[in-house]
């Protein structure tokens, strides 16, 4: 049992500054001196980037239809080990969950970790109206508890004291007021933001500004009051190595894919793998012209290369490592984008040539969850084994699947395996499914054996 005081950020709908108020709390508190976890409920990789700028620390997932409900509390108390208060930005509406149903919403979320939640409500086209919006997203469902409102897009003083006066009503505090500034929108591509990745300098300089002005706006003392209102948390830690049985003996070298092009991923990957035992390196396939010396594994997330497509293509180097490496019988694991890069060619441009499609962007976002099974036995997984996964992308790939596929889902075949190859669009979250980690490690325990006898 620990006590750790955490909150929910969330709001009525999507676009109400979410991000806005929970990335520019942390980044507050923590010049406060306080060590501050960020969390994001959802599969969402962009603002986990802002969250790990504004903390300091790695930005982390809590999604319970990735990982399960079980998990959430565990996995919270994992990432926010050693620090004095957790912020969780929530997903869309506080309501909105899977389809017709709450599942995985940001109420969901709160409800597993016992948080208050802290509403943001975009008030630039209300006045008095804001406190029957409050109200009923206070009311219907009794098991969430709003603490507190923090009110955006506030046009005037006069403004703020129309809102003030019907919030008052209701029992529920103001903790902030932000007035209306376009200046600390930050630029989106699809559904979020651009990956801090790709703009370090003004993301930087974006989550300053946010801290600053959270600082001012909002009462920084209430908010810690309201997160210290969370009862303790009785779920033990996550932890890696509990979740697996390390390799003993040689460590393999496992390259995962980072860098401006293939931001997406969670922290836990690299966890779980050096928790299976590998010694897990980053390859940054815009700027490094060879994979780290002696990788018996590849893993590439997702991210945006098709915004890349022509840099990533002029590293003809890397690319090559990655087709010999493929060919040589080691693992190459890729999902998303990571199934671009082993494409034949990405709108127009060579890729690795690892996989004989072709791949280009559309007008079509895909956008969802995924239940799905493993269609046969892979690097990756076992046949059989269900899983569930996201999918988020802009891009088709011709031909779709190959014989055997990846998956099955929804009676239809998608993603690749070609030897020690494994690559989707899905994205899956291995602290769901541990297993995989270690399946990983072992097949590149046998790649690494097989190049020294080779080698001999």
């Amino acid at each position: 049992m620990v006590s750790l005081p955490r909150l929910v950020v969330a709001a009525p709908a999507s676009g109400h500054g979410k991000t806005t108020i929970a990335t520019g709390l942390m980044a507050a508190l923590r010049q406060r001196g306080m060590t501050v976890s960020g969390h994001k409920a959802g599969p969402d990789y962009i603002d986990p980037g802002y969250h790990a700028l504004a903390t300091g620390r790695p930005g982390r997932n809590l999604d319970p239809v990735l990982c399960g409900a079980d998990l959430m509390a565990p996995l919270l108390r994992h990432g926010a080990a050693g620090a004095d208060i957790a912020v969780i930005e929530g997903v869309m509406g506080l309501y909105d969950g899977r389809g017709a149903t709450g599942e995985g919403s940001t109420a969901h979320v709160a409800a597993l970790l016992g948080a208050p939640v802290l509403l943001v409500v975009d008030a630039a086209a209300q006045g008095r109206s804001v406190a029957a919006l409050v109200t009923g997203f206070a009311a219907y469902d009794p098991s969430i508890r709003i603490g507190g409102v923090v009110l955006n897009r506030v046009g005037s003083a006069r403004h703020e004291e129309i809102l003030r006066a019907a919030l008052a009503e209701t029992g529920i505090p103001v903790l902030g007021v932000l007035r209306r500034d376009e200046a600390i929108a930050a630029p989106s591509r699809h559904l979020g933001l651009v990956p801090v990745a790709e703009r370090q300098a003004a993301a930087s300089a974006a989550v300053r500004r946010l801290a600053a002005l959270i600082g001012q706006a909002v009462d920084l003392d209430a908010v810690v009051a309201l997160a210290r209102t969370a009862g303790p948390l009785t779920a033990p830690a996550w932890e890696p190595a509990e979740a697996l049985v390390p390799h003993p003996g040689h460590r393999p070298v496992v390259a995962v894919a980072g860098g401006a092009a293939f931001t997406f991923g969670y922290a836990e990957t690299a966890e779980l793998l050096t928790a299976a035992g590998a010694d897990v390196v980053a390859v940054d396939p815009l700027r490094d012209e060879s994979l780290p010396p002696g990788t018996a594994a590849l893993v590439i997330g997702g991210g945006f290369p098709e915004e890349y497509a022509a840099d990533l293509s002029a590293n003809e180097c890397l690319r090559a490592e990655v087709a010999r490496l493929a060919a040589s019988g080691a693992p190459v694991l890729a999902e998303c984008a990571g199934l671009l890069y082993l494409a034949r060619e990405l709108d127009g441009v060579p890729m690795c040539g690892v996989l004989p499609v072709t791949a280009r962007m559309t007008g079509r976002l895909i956008l969802g969850y995924r239940d799905a099974v493993a269609a046969c036995d892979s690097a990756l997984a076992p046949a059989g084994l269900t899983v569930r996964g996201h999918e988020f992308h802009r891009t088709a790939v011709s031909p779709g699947a190959s014989a055997p596929p990846a998956w099955t889902r929804s009676g239809r075949d998608e993603g690749f395996v070609r030897s020690a190859v494994h690559a989707s669009y899905l994205h899956l979250h291995w602290a769901g499914q541990p297993g995989i980690a270690a399946r990983v490690v072992d097949a590149a325990i046998r790649a690494a054996k097989t190049a020294a006898e080779a080698a001999a």
